[in-house]
């Protein structure tokens, strides 16, 4: 089963930056209609997910049809740049009327900031499964809905696992051992995007076990707890031996993202370290795919508490400063309808958190079986509520497989920590 969070800890400040502009999809708008009419109220629809554009576009257009009194003008932007200036963008109520939030540190800080209406009393809430959007509530209001139920661990190529006899690593020591083989007929075992992405998702599924504490990021903060403390320094060591063994490929930190997924697609790489997400991409790259999830198991099975991540994310939400609230609401009604979520869920590739969503891609239908038959973990990363230690984390990582050594790249680190502890 899925471990349940039922809350995120205290809030930080996102850097206010100024918008400059959308450095990724260009701004999408459905004002338009054939109807043309004066009297449409006009609302606005913001998120990160260039991938599901098409989608969008389909799902509004048919919004609109039902309801021509509303419009919808949908704005992408990247996904840092939107964690940046989210919260800028919902200051004066003219920009998303509908917007998500990341949960964890975006989530708390919008919170703080008092830009989510609470939608607790709204009956569409019910079309969600109630233990999945935990991460939405706070002081006990229900201010964001969470869409996606990602799994934040690599994506593996099952085929070719089946077509080279091996099984999924149950420990460490097997992970090696399954890795090396791959290594022996040519493979690179992980594809590994440190060049956008980076360590943000793969240190989830590598810590999970060494640090079975989900507390454990709470407790850095409050001084209870240490980066150079056993749990963080064996997860840098980790990572040490991926890079030092080959099980990543050579210049890890400068391959892009779409190249570590051209490296999968092409099966030159049997793992993506990336998430479930990636999963419909890989897929239009290439669809003879036979795709799966796997953590890596950083210790021994005896100790082994976590089999993969989850997060619940894309979080769906009404601007508090919006004049057209009763209009954004029906939207996000619309959205969680079994129908349409079903809709979104196989033409994107997610699974979603709407009770009653039919999952009708093979891929989809092959790894529901995490939701309700393996025990995952919130995304630690997520628990990290202040962005300059999230930083010093992820650089620590990023330090390692630079070739610094692991307790003096922790040390680093926990300096960071502690500055911002005083």
């Amino acid at each position: 089963m899925i471990s349940k969070k039922s809350s995120i800890p205290a809030f930080f400040l996102i850097p206010l930056l100024t918008l400059a502009g959308c450095a990724g999809e260009s701004p999408d708008s459905s004002s338009e209609s054939e109807n043309g009419s004066e009297d449409r109220t006009q609302i606005s629809f913001i998120h990160w997910r260039g991938e599901d554009k098409e989608v969008f576009d389909d799902i509004i257009a048919q919004f609109e049809e039902e309801y021509p009194e509303i419009g919808v003008e949908m704005n992408i932007y990247p996904s840092e740049q939107y964690q940046a200036t989210g919260q800028r963008m919902l200051t004066d109520g003219s920009t998303g009327d509908v917007f998500t939030s990341f949960p964890g540190a975006q989530f708390e800080a919008i919170a703080n900031a008092g830009f989510f209406e609470d939608l607790s009393g709204e009956d569409f809430v019910g079309n969600f499964d109630e233990s999945l959007i935990t991460v939405g509530e706070k002081d006990g209001q229900q201010l964001a809905l969470p869409y996606q139920l990602v799994f934040n661990m690599p994506v593996y190529n099952k085929g070719m696992f089946d077509e080279l006899g091996l099984e999924v690593p149950k420990s460490w020591t097997e992970f090696q051992e399954m890795a090396d083989t791959l290594l022996e007929n040519d493979i690179t075992p992980i594809a590994f995007p440190g060049a956008d992405i980076g360590p943000n998702q793969f240190m989830n599924s590598m810590m999970m076990n060494n640090a079975p504490d989900e507390d454990v990021f709470q407790k850095l903060q409050n001084g209870e707890e240490s980066l150079t403390n056993e749990w963080w320094v064996k997860t840098l060591e980790d990572f040490q031996l991926l890079e030092q063994k080959g099980y990543i490929q050579p210049d890890a930190l400068g391959t892009s993202q779409d190249s570590a997924m051209a490296m999968v697609a092409n099966e030159e790489a049997a793992m993506l370290a990336t998430g479930s997400y990636h999963m419909a991409s890989l897929l239009d790259l290439n669809p003879e795919l036979e795709l799966d999830l796997m953590a890596p198991i950083t210790v021994e099975e005896s100790e082994a508490e976590y089999e993969g991540i989850n997060t619940a994310t894309f979080m769906l939400a009404v601007n508090s400063n919006s004049e057209k609230k009763e209009q954004a609401k029906e939207f996000i009604r619309f959205l969680s309808r079994p129908e349409i979520a079903s809709q979104y869920a196989n033409e994107t590739g997610q699974h979603l958190t709407v009770n009653d969503v039919e999952y009708e891609s093979e891929v989809l239908q092959n790894t529901a079986y995490w939701i309700d038959e393996r025990k995952t973990r919130f995304q630690p990363r997520f628990l990290i509520t202040n962005a300059q230690v999230e930083a010093a984390v992820l650089s620590s990582i990023e330090n390692v497989l630079g070739g610094a050594d692991p307790m003096e790249a922790a040390e680093e680190a926990q300096q960071i920590v502690e500055e911002n502890l005083e």
